[in-house]
């Protein structure tokens, strides 16, 4: 497209020629972009998951450090994450942008260019969406369905005696977040600091993991850390009227975390519990399971489990204890309506 080009036809022509390319050419899609509707067949015998998320310019995302096709990439990789928590498998995308009239083509081509890759990466296929101008910065709004063929791993389902559990490390976002919100990188390892800014511009959702813990059997409840820690756990009490325990000193903190909390004088355990936006994946399982979920996650996705807690009798309250065990407090998480709690 060249400048003189940026209207809705000629950007919907783009987008179509982009998705043709990267997309699964799956059967599943009878007809894709180009109509009113996508029409789809979903495989026989499996539920239907649905989820969206709204990402918008210097709430969610910064575009002074966020490229374009960043911001597509982390669009599709949030609502990849919801699939992942429930097991399930990601099928198809509708992907809506508005920007401001100034944008360039360039920009827009990246930003789906982000996404597709990502969908690609998944077996996803872009089938539609939306574009539009914005009075003052990016909007962006994903939709994704996806299948799975037994009951999907809910947040309302954890029981007492359970234990906690998450995948990956904590607080990496976080800390990527701190590094790229700087006028200059901090002193640390320059492969360290990379490591944290990848984990918040482009997050790799836990798809294939929640695909075989849900199959696995002993995972009585999950839910991706999209919020924080603190937050997404007290999701899982409240909806499961259960409380929970958490051991500080057994967070999962990579180097990477610790490099740039160090060089910053920060606390890296404030951004394990309260930083939001690792996609990783929380859950809990029957006490019996764990050993066997731990080294089965490992061998078959090389990602690590680690028991972090337990549930307990209560009504919807997270404690986090010391060593010790004495509880102390935590940062909170992500609050979407209060003023000054934000993303990247």
């Amino acid at each position: 497209m060249s400048r003189e080009q940026l209207t809705e036809r000629a950007l919907v022509a783009s987008i179509r020629r982009r998705a043709a390319v990267a997309d699964a050419s799956s059967a599943a899609v009878r007809v894709g972009i180009g109509d009113d509707c996508a029409v789809l067949e979903p495989t026989a015998g499996s539920l239907l998951l649905a989820t969206t998320d709204l990402l918008i310019e210097n709430v969610h995302f910064r575009r002074r450090y966020a490229e374009p096709a960043d911001v597509g990439w982390k669009a599709l990789a949030v609502n990849l994450s919801d699939i992942a928590s429930m097991g399930g498998r990601p099928r198809w995308s509708l992907v809506a942008l508005a920007c401001p009239a100034d944008t360039r083509p360039e920009e827009v081509e990246a930003f789906y260019d982000g996404a597709l890759a990502l969908a690609a990466e998944h077996s996803v296929t872009v089938v539609g969406g939306d574009t539009s101008a914005s009075p003052a910065g990016w909007i962006v709004n994903v939709t994704l369905l996806g299948e799975t063929a037994r009951t999907p791993v809910l947040r309302s389902t954890a029981r007492a005696g359970d234990i906690v559990a998450v995948s990956g490390s904590l607080g990496r976002s976080a800390a990527g977040l701190a590094v790229l919100e700087r006028a200059a990188a901090p002193d640390a390892p320059a492969d360290l600091l990379a490591d944290a800014t990848a984990a918040h511009l482009r997050p790799r959702p836990r798809v294939k993991e929640g695909q075989w813990l849900a199959a696995a059997g002993g995972v009585t409840a999950m839910i991706d850390l999209s919020d924080g820690l603190a937050t997404d756990l007290a999701h899982i009490a409240e909806e499961s009227g259960v409380a929970a325990r958490v051991d500080m000193s057994r967070l999962p903190v990579d180097p990477s975390t610790r490099a740039v909390a160090r060089a910053l004088g920060r606390d890296p355990l404030a951004w394990a519990t309260g930083g939001g936006e690792d996609y990783e994946l929380l859950l809990t399982c029957e006490p019996s399971a764990l050993a066997r979920l731990t080294e089965g996650l490992a061998r078959a996705t090389g990602a690590h489990l680690t028991s972090i807690g337990e549930i307990v009798r209560g009504a919807g309250a997270v404690h986090f204890v010391d060593a010790e065990g004495h509880e102390v407090p935590v940062a909170a998480g992500f609050e979407h309506f209060v003023t000054g709690r934000r993303r990247g």
